[in-house]
């Protein structure tokens, strides 16, 4: 049997022009964090998905280049997590599939949470510079989410190939989003 599949549709959700300020520079990690955490938050609120929130932002400027947010359930894909989502804005709205292409800035991937096996792994090929995360993932674990084979070793596998990692910015506010997510009775999806 043969079928023709339906073209596969990657959109952000209408609210986000509502919360996002694309003409703000983001000078810090806490102001890009922020950013990264409202998405989060926003997603659950409006029920449009996850408590993951992410944004790429131009290293040294500071400037948004993309966001992304949890869109596993509101599109009915499983890798459309807030970091593949990011990544995938981000390298549309550059014109590239690398984020260090040449004659780009370097970039910094800004992830409510530490990131999934998946999205680990994507950051290597994503061309991002930096990471930087907020809850952990024993906090996204405590909800049941299965964050698959991360390891410690995952993160210097990445540190050893120039790739900056810093974890727990803004730690417990990110953190209270996968709170708000339980309590509110969020569905695990792949726990």
């Amino acid at each position: 049997m043969t079928r023709d599949p339906a073209p596969v549709q990657i959109t952000l959700p209408p609210w986000v022009d509502e919360v996002v300020d694309w003409t703000k520079r983001y000078p810090a990690d806490e102001d890009r964090m922020r950013l990264a955490i409202t998405l989060a938050r926003e997603n659950v609120t409006r029920k449009t998905g996850g408590p993951f929130g992410a944004a790429i932002f131009a290293e040294e400027t500071g400037e948004l280049v993309s966001v992304g947010m949890n869109s596993v359930q509101r599109l009915t894909n499983a890798t459309l997590h807030a970091e593949m989502m990011a990544f995938m804005m981000a390298q549309h709205a550059v014109g590239a599939y690398s984020l260090s292409a040449p004659g780009l800035p370097h970039h910094t991937l800004v992830t409510s949470c530490d990131p999934c096996a998946m999205c680990l792994g994507a950051v290597l090929w994503s061309g991002v510079q930096r990471v930087v995360c907020g809850a952990s993932r024993d906090d996204a674990t405590r909800l049941g989410f299965d964050e698959g084979p991360v390891f410690p070793q995952s993160y210097h596998y990445l540190e050893d190939r120039g790739i900056t990692i810093v974890r727990r910015v803004l730690h417990l506010e990110a953190r209270g989003v996968l709170e708000l997510y339980r309590k509110r009775g969020g569905i695990i999806y792949n726990g």
